[in-house]
């Protein structure tokens, strides 16, 4: 770069240091769903103080009264009633709940009936409106009391104000995130401990706590609080240890002492700090926490929160936030901006940030000198789009992430898909850590990244059965090896075949530069998709009629077509022939293979109109729970399955039907308020589609390939590779003008509707979009790659 150039990078760079870009977050996207005041439907998604990647995601705790359609998975609910503040919550994820682990709860008054080891006793409605901010919660209890919030990687500022003399706060080692049904996936306390400084202003201890949505094993975390003012009275307490929903008398805790250990009878434990003979109306706490120590937990809070100025607390979050993640997509942010949009940006940036979490040095289970990261909920999610995207704008943390995936490997046996409290567990379909590291090392990205280990951990998947677990690796592996497909007796029968297909594509791409001798191997065996589609099946009570679907198939060889339609799959989860879509959704979900797709399909134009077709409101035939609520078509964004669908125009020379499709698609199910995510973020994942989307490219997972879209910013500046910059500009976007005219790259005039990793992504580089309102046909290059093709051949899968 000549050196005014590089002066010119510099001065962008500071100026973009400058803006605070954390004003255009709103928290609150996603909290709810399409029943006011309830998150059943939404995002699923965290409400409170994080840092990018933090441990410490710290809020309220909140109960549901209909527990029919409780969604508690983050903590936060709209409506929901308050039963503590925790340290640990996910984001964005379904399924069981995970975390809400050392909890605080203010009280004002501790007199019956309340009771410590009952939450319904003293839990407490919301008045006003929460409030929240990158970095901050605040929120009003029933009874008076104000709560705020702040945050640090590893540790969490509380800040109450009470309305009279009477202060109390409770601290509850065994409290949990419940399951509000009950099930095999709730989470339960096992034991812990807690005791209480001489000068009665700091508590400290453990809890020990497993289950949950990954079924984890157990896992133990080290706190350390303390309190600005000196309590007049602290107590611990203990109970019996029994579940929170239950229909018996629960008994009085016993109160009193300075320490109180749960061994060997499992007791719940816990405080009580009390302020009775002062006039401040505030009570302010620090908790560090540590999966190591209690020294660790101490020097957590020491170090990341030295203050006890919460506006410094939350000012040191926005400038990491600010510098760290939202400056890596510039854009315009002056008065003619249009606000919405930043809103959708930054928000989708915020919420893609907040998992998984980064725990180097946190490790409890062996030491290494790998980085070690945690809540990974789920890969399944998010191998689709979010982990490239993090390539381009988090190439550190991406790499690190990589590296601990492999660690896990090398210590537990096998890389997760799911994984929380320390432990691996679900796995949704196949073993999707094969796509992370294939994207990555497609891309280039080798780092500090031990290739030879990370190979070795993606043949481990393709090779050695689970025996039917669904915990980690691929647990229809038998079926697969013997047959090159599920057989219909396999749960999820033809979506893990669509998935392990896609996975030993996987392999195939790192073979060719870790183990030649395996590439065709792999290649061949990521064709087995092909051997479950049959070309004669057709579609159920659609107009036009559709021929040729995957299709449920025996040991034997026959498909069991009788009565077979592929736009249903009965509860769609985890004991159906597919999960989170449909036979006819997933028949379109071959990232690797397009080219056998469209001929499957019957050439271009059939493959063509019956894109056209499952884009129709409407049409849909299934019903997908919370994830499908208000979506009519077959297409279903809410799920991970149809992410790329909307692109795959772009391999018939169609781009303008790419464009048309996936805008409609962002404008209506992604918007700036409570019910704004069709279904849970999943990690981010659904932020990050819509990332890519408004950034007018979209990455086809396993390949350095990346779709031409249309973006919705006139200049926009994406930092990538680390320090270099991606300028996308759009010359003639307007609000009804989005559709493609001409493309260049690098200043040269580009004819696909595609580009590869190293043409703007290694060294930065341009793309200038030129707009218009009129669709045209403008690519005519090359159609994007079809690196798996396979041609089965003679297994009777080719078209008749």
């Amino acid at each position: 770069m000549a050196r005014l150039e590089y002066l010119i990078a510099l001065i962008a760079a500071a100026a973009a240091q400058q803006v605070d870009y954390a004003q255009f977050v709103n928290p609150f996207i996603g909290s709810e769903g399409p029943i006011p005041g309830y998150a059943y439907g939404g995002g699923d998604i965290f409400v409170g103080a994080a840092r990018p990647f933090g441990v410490v995601k710290l809020g309220i705790d909140s109960h549901e009264d209909n527990i029919t359609i409780a969604t508690i998975n983050g903590g936060y609910t709209p409506d929901g009633i308050v039963n503590g503040v925790s340290m640990m919550h996910e984001s964005g994820t379904g399924g069981c709940p995970k975390y809400g682990v050392v909890s605080q709860m203010p009280l004002t008054s501790v007199v019956a009936p309340v009771n410590f080891l009952d939450n319904t006793t003293y839990w407490q409605k919301r008045v006003g409106e929460d409030q929240a901010g990158v970095g901050s919660f605040a929120t009003k209890l029933e009874s008076g009391i104000g709560i705020e919030l702040a945050a640090s990687k590893h540790a969490g500022s509380i800040k109450y104000e009470f309305p009279g003399q009477e202060k109390h706060v409770l601290v509850d080692v065994s409290h949990f995130l419940p399951e509000p049904i009950g099930g095999h996936c709730t989470q339960y306390y096992l034991d812990g401990q807690i005791g209480i400084s001489d000068d009665n202003k700091r508590y400290t201890g453990y809890g020990t706590y497993a289950g949950g949505f990954n079924l984890g094993a157990p896992y133990t975390l080290y706190f350390c609080g303390e309190f600005e003012t000196a309590p007049e009275e602290a107590e611990t307490w203990h109970g019996l240890n029994i579940s929170r929903i239950t229909n018996g008398t629960i008994p009085q805790p016993t109160i009193g002492g300075k320490n109180v250990t749960a061994k060997p009878d499992g007791d719940r434990v816990g405080a009580l700090f009390s302020w009775t003979g002062t006039n401040s109306s505030t009570v302010h706490s620090k908790i560090g926490i540590s999966f190591i120590s209690v020294d660790k937990a101490c020097k957590f809070k020491d170090d990341e929160i030295p203050t006890w100025n919460q506006s410094e607390t939350v000012s040191a979050a926005k400038d990491e936030w600010n510098s760290d993640v939202f400056s890596k997509i510039r854009v315009d942010t002056g008065e003619k901006a249009n606000q919405t949009e930043l809103i959708l940006l930054y928000s989708s940036l915020y919420f893609m940030h907040l998992m998984p979490s980064d725990r180097t040095g946190e490790n409890p289970l062996w030491e290494s000198e790998e980085p070690s990261w945690d809540d990974f909920y789920c890969i399944w999610d998010t191998f689709r789009n979010t982990i490239s995207l993090s390539h381009l704008i988090q190439p550190e943390a991406y790499e690190s992430q990589i590296r601990s995936l492999i660690d896990i490997y090398r210590h537990q046996g096998y890389m997760p898909d799911g994984r929380s409290g320390n432990d691996n567990g679900l796995t949704q379909g196949g073993s999707d850590a094969d796509n992370v590291l294939a994207d990555a090392y497609v891309k280039g990205l080798r780092g500090a990244i031990n290739w030879t280990d990370g190979y070795a951990a993606m043949v481990k998947d393709a090779e050695v059965s689970t025996n039917g677990s669904n915990k980690e690796g691929r647990g229809a592996l038998d079926d697969w090896l013997t047959y090159g497909y599920l057989t219909q007796i396999s749960e999820r029968s033809i979506s893990r075949t669509v998935e392990y297909s896609l996975n030993d594509f996987a392999l195939s791409q790192v073979a060719r530069g870790e183990r030649p001798e395996d590439v065709n191997k792999y290649l061949r065996r990521s064709a087995g998709w092909q051997l479950l589609w049959d070309h004669d099946v057709p579609s159920v009570n659609t107009t036009p009629i559709f021929k040729g679907f995957l299709t449920p198939k025996s040991a034997a060889g026959t498909f069991n077509s009788t009565d077979y339609n592929p736009a249903t799959c009965g509860v769609c989860s985890w004991p159906s022939i597919t999960y989170e879509g449909t036979p006819f959704e997933y028949s379109f979900v071959i990232p690797h293979d397009v080219e056998t797709l469209v001929d499957f399909m019957g050439g271009e134009d059939s493959f063509s109109n019956r894109l056209d077709y499952i884009f129709l409101p409407n049409t849909s035939q299934a019903s997908l729970g919370p994830n499908g609520l208000g979506i009519t078509t077959i297409m279903n964004i809410g799920n991970e399955p149809d992410f790329a669908t909307p692109y795959l125009y772009n391999y018939i020379n169609k781009q303008w039907k790419s464009v048309n499709q996936s805008r409609a698609l962002a404008r209506q199910f992604f918007r700036n308020e409570p019910f704004g995510v069709p279904g849970n973020s999943d990690s981010g994942a659904l932020n990050s589609w819509l990332i890519w989307q408004m950034l007018g490219l979209y990455p086809v997972v396993t390949q350095p390939v990346y779709l031409l879209s249309s973006p919705w910013f006139s200049d926009l500046n994406l930092t990538v590779n680390g320090n270099r910059t991606l300028r996308i500009t759009a010359d003639g976007l307007g609000a009804d003008s989005y559709y493609v005219q001409s493309v260049k790259i690098n200043g040269e005039v580009w004819e696909k509707n595609w580009f590869v990793h190293e043409d703007v992504i290694v060294e930065g580089g341009t793309i200038e979009f030129v707009l218009g309102a009129d669709p045209v046909v403008w690519e005519k290059g090359r159609v994007p790659p079809s690196p798996g093709h396979v041609d089965l051949g003679g297994n009777g899968t080719a078209r008749r």
